[in-house]
């Protein structure tokens, strides 16, 4: 009998067939995610003004300080980009319409790197200005930081100006103890020899010492000695003065440097996490569409 016949089974084909899904980037989707995500984030910082004013009471002594109102407005700020950002990157991956989890997240992470950039332009340039009203409450959160940083910053240029003058106060002292029946040049005289004194070479500080104390002497009709001591005390009410001057502009320099290191910092991880928002509302509005297409 001879041996069944059984049909050969159907021959591989030489090269595995792949489904090849479109990957590229829909952007009128993500155009759409950046709308929704500016308008987002212009209610939420809107609401944070509202806020912000109501809390305020003029009437009342125990008003938080401008600090604490400028760190609750960059900590807003900062919570309504995450917000928005996965706002809009959900839209962004909801409306491209693609099938693939890593191609919503990149829709969505491409929807917040796309405001961004619009944001921080419009407030940065002329733009903003022009729209007035509509950036107003969104630029007044960001610019108080810029606004605070700039006001700390400037507090160490009185300490180094010619109106704060480390002399000023000595000179105050001279005239006063000279008094005002001395003809003028006696007086100035011996302003002139005293600031030689304070503001000359440190080598020729002797000679000017003598001499500042020869012009105290003859203005204020006193002994050489008593002058002499006179001249001392002016000499170190002098460098009291520069010093305790010195230190003020160091103490708002190093207060500006911290103000602006810890604005750049929030600034960054801000930023950061409002990159992970939009990625992972990407993602979900992905695994959303692909539930429903599922269910349906």
């Amino acid at each position: 009998m001879s041996d069944p016949i059984y049909p050969s089974p159907a021959t591989a084909p030489a090269e595995p067939l792949v489904s090849m899904a479109p990957r590229k980037l829909d952007w009128a989707a993500i155009f759409a995610g950046v709308v929704l995500a500016l308008a987002a984030q212009f209610l939420l910082n809107l609401l944070g003004v509202g806020l912000g004013a109501a809390a305020f009471d003029p009437g009342s002594g125990d008003n938080p300080g401008p600090g604490t109102f400028s760190i609750a407005s960059a900590i807003w700020f900062a919570l309504s980009g995450i917000v928005s950002a996965f706002a809009g990157g959900y839209a962004a991956s909801r409306l491209s319409g693609r099938s693939g989890t890593t191609t919503g997240a990149y829709h969505g992470l491409t929807s917040w790197a796309v405001t961004t950039l619009i944001v921080v332009y419009l407030l940065t340039t002329s733009v903003g200005t022009l729209l007035g009203g509509a950036l107003s409450g969104l630029s007044s959160v960001v610019g108080g930081a810029g606004r605070t940083v700039a006001t700390v910053a400037t507090t160490a240029a009185p300490a180094l100006s010619t109106a704060n003058d480390p002399f000023a106060d000595v000179e105050r002292q001279i005239r006063e103890t000279i008094g005002g029946d001395d003809p003028a040049a006696v007086r100035d005289a011996a302003v002139a020899s005293i600031r030689a004194l304070v503001t000359g070479n440190e080598s020729e500080a002797e000679e000017a010492r003598n001499h500042a104390a020869q012009a105290l002497a003859r203005a204020q009709n006193i002994p050489p000695d008593q002058a002499r001591a006179r001249v001392d005390e002016y000499e170190q009410t002098y460098r009291s003065a520069v010093e305790d001057a010195r230190r003020k502009a160091a103490d708002a320099a190093d207060t500006a440097a911290t103000v602006v290191s810890s604005g750049a910092f929030l600034g960054f991880f801000s930023l950061l996490l409002g990159a992970a928002a939009a990625w992972l509302g990407g993602w979900y509005g992905t695994r959303r569409l692909d539930g429903l297409t599922d269910v349906s």
